[in-house]
């Protein structure tokens, strides 16, 4: 299998664009596409289930520059549909949503323990090999969230699979429940090029816990917090691309800076990770990235992410008065009392959190 190649290891999901008000703030949004693409990176990631995004990435990106200067990802997620065929319609959907005339990288979505035999059951396989042999995508992948066993497992039962995606970030990198080194390792055992998602863990390491950042401002002074955890990423053998769920034009300018004219860590540099790896691995906060998978299906509209921030400023630093706070500014019927326990967010959630335990524990807590 060809080896794939983007100019620069860059990549902008468009998973969190900039908001203004409930809208996506789509003059912000075109001016990051400009600077992006200026800068020589070329790779969006968008999905059929992110909110907005395909419209967006139509009218930020496809409209406004030649096809042949950028490069599109998006996905289709088998859970979202009730049939074979409304799943296949994901991929027409979003080349109408997106304007593009083909997709360049198309993944099948968050395969997990829970839904891979769905992708089998409706020959979603079969689907993405027939649409690159029609034009209408140029390669296929999978995005993926659960353990090396069952990544084994499917890529050995489908070594057409042209790339991965995973979630790697140093935080996790030893984590038993995400396994980043382990599902990497096993990725480039079958010869695959990894996507990488979830560098930056979902902002928490654009802000990490006092002694990490102390370690890393003591290292580096004018280095950003989230650059260390991009590099870390952008260096491991393999990389794709490495993406970046860039919210505002500061964060772009910020991860433009250093990755442009990317340099891997150094030996010093991967001894000061090790040591913030260390220190997370005493943290005590929940590991949600704000996905927002979960809020989707929840009958009683909890919002799983802001409670889970909210519990987390007190879990990761102690800071009981600004997370009861924060916890307060959340409608009270969308907070952790009005949990019923039916797990349905349990079922789709990438880090397998066991949300519903988590609502009783933040209950208490807070009250």
């Amino acid at each position: 299998m060809p080896t794939l190649e983007f100019p620069k290891k860059l990549g902008f999901g468009l998973m969190r664009l900039p908001k203004k008000g409930l809208s996506i703030d789509l003059e912000q949004v075109k001016q990051m596409v400009d600077l992006f693409l200026a800068a020589g990176c070329t790779y969006f990631d968008t999905a059929y289930v992110y909110p907005g995004s395909e419209e967006a990435t139509r009218k930020a990106l496809v409209e406004r520059h030649p096809r042949d200067s950028y490069t599109l990802a998006t996905k289709l997620h088998a859970g979202m549909m009730p049939t074979e065929k409304t799943a296949k319609q994901e991929l027409t959907t979003s080349l109408k949503r997106t304007g593009a005339e083909y997709i360049d990288y198309y993944l099948l979505h968050s395969l997990m323990g829970n839904n891979w035999k769905l992708y089998e059951k409706y020959h979603l396989w079969d689907f993405v090999q027939e649409q690159k042999a029609a034009g209408r995508i140029r390669h296929y992948g999978f995005s993926f969230h659960d353990g090396p066993e069952l990544l084994d497992q499917i890529l050995t039962a489908h070594p057409d699979a042209e790339f991965v995606q995973l979630q790697i970030n140093y935080a996790d990198w030893e984590d038993p429940s995400v396994a980043s080194r382990q599902n990497y390792e096993v990725a480039r055992k079958h010869g695959k090029q990894v996507v990488i998602m979830e560098p930056v863990k979902g902002g928490k390491l654009a802000v990490p816990p006092k002694e990490v950042q102390t370690l890393l401002r003591t290292a580096a002074p004018d280095r950003s917090f989230a650059s260390w955890a991009i590099r870390f990423c952008a260096s491991l053998d393999g990389v794709l691309a490495v993406l970046s769920g860039m919210s505002n034009l500061d964060q772009m300018r910020d991860n433009l800076s250093y990755m442009t004219d990317f340099s891997p860590l150094d030996e010093s540099e991967q001894r000061v990770i090790h040591e913030a790896q260390r220190i997370l691995g005493n943290t005590s906060t929940i590991p949600c990235t704000a996905c927002r998978y979960c809020t989707e299906g929840c009958p009683q509209q909890i919002a799983i992410p802001e409670v889970f921030a909210a519990a987390n400023l007190s879990l990761g630093s102690g800071r009981m008065t600004e997370a009861r706070a924060a916890y307060e500014a959340i409608p009270a019927a969308n907070r952790a009392d009005a949990c019923i326990g039916c797990q349905a967010c349990e079922q789709v959630c990438p880090q397998h959190i066991p949300i519903s335990e988590r609502m009783h524990s933040i209950r208490e807590m807070m009250e």
